[in-house]
């Protein structure tokens, strides 16, 4: 198979990755944890920055087409994932040390994008697990921007390490056939 088609074959399974993965965990309401971002993870440290920023990208306008608009804006904080990760990725193997590290820079920039785009476009409630958080913190006296990032930023400490260390285990263990010659 020519690699353009493979990586787009990857790339549009890193979207429904992120959709399918995004939505179970929404349904479950598991707390802390989206696990949206996997297939754009994947796609990032398999095939480069400008690959996972696409797949991000894409899954973010394919949400806001299939199930709410207010997921398009957030697609900046994917775009974001794309990048960092395959910069990471390409200079570095992305082992067990890597994921985490790119995990915990992940957990702070991406709440560093997405809080402003929270609070500026949406008030601050985008109606998910954070909004619970963000109404006690506003009740408490913290001003709109602190509780919109707070929450943000302790769901994705977990959620952004738990995502890249899932998929370094996943990387470490696909066939080198299929990803020889970009890693």
């Amino acid at each position: 198979m020519k690699s353009n088609n493979r990586i787009l074959i990857f790339s549009a399974l890193g979207i429904a990755i992120n959709i399918v993965l995004g939505t179970v965990s929404g349904m479950l309401n598991i707390p802390l944890l989206f696990l949206d971002t996997i297939g754009t993870i994947f796609v990032a440290v398999v095939y480069g920055p400008f690959y996972g920023a696409l797949t991000g990208g894409l899954t973010n306008v394919a949400l806001g087409i299939i199930q709410n608009p207010k997921n398009i804006p957030f697609a900046l904080v994917n775009i974001v994932v794309g990048i960092v990760v395959g910069l990471i990725a390409k200079k570095w193997k992305f082992d067990l040390k890597a994921a985490i590290i790119t995990g915990a820079i992940l957990a702070v920039v991406c709440p560093l994008i997405g809080t402003p785009i929270s609070v500026y476009v949406y008030g601050g409630l985008t109606g998910d697990f954070n909004d619970v958080f963000f109404t006690w913190l506003v009740q408490t006296g913290q001003k709109v921007f602190t509780a919109a990032f707070i929450p943000r930023i302790t769901s994705n400490i977990v959620d952004k390490i738990a995502s890249c260390v899932i998929v370094s285990w996943i990387v470490a263990r696909i066939p080198k056939n299929y990803i020889q010659g970009v890693m």
